[in-house]
């Protein structure tokens, strides 16, 4: 049940990326390029949080990919804030 619930995040991870991804390339505004790459990076977390698995303690480490992906909603945030 955990890697099926993991299977189905990374999906909608997938899906949000794709479509900030659309808006990037029809609007040209980095805002929406850093939130597709965010997503991709939450996406890639799941996919190796479901490969690990519930039976095993997942490492920090795979934790960091979390961690990159929210920095760089934050400096997205930043920029698109300080440019206006």
């Amino acid at each position: 049940m955990y890697q099926f619930l993991s299977g189905a995040i990374m999906l909608a991870c997938l899906t949000a990326g794709y479509f900030f991804f659309r808006f990037y390339r029809k609007t040209t505004d980095s805002f929406f390029l850093w939130f597709a790459n965010a997503f991709w990076m939450l996406a890639l977390e799941r996919a190796v949080l479901g490969w690990v698995g519930r039976e095993q303690e997942p490492q920090p480490e795979i934790y960091l990919i979390r961690l990159t992906a929210f920095l760089l909603i934050l400096m997205a945030i930043i920029r698109k804030n300080r440019n206006a």
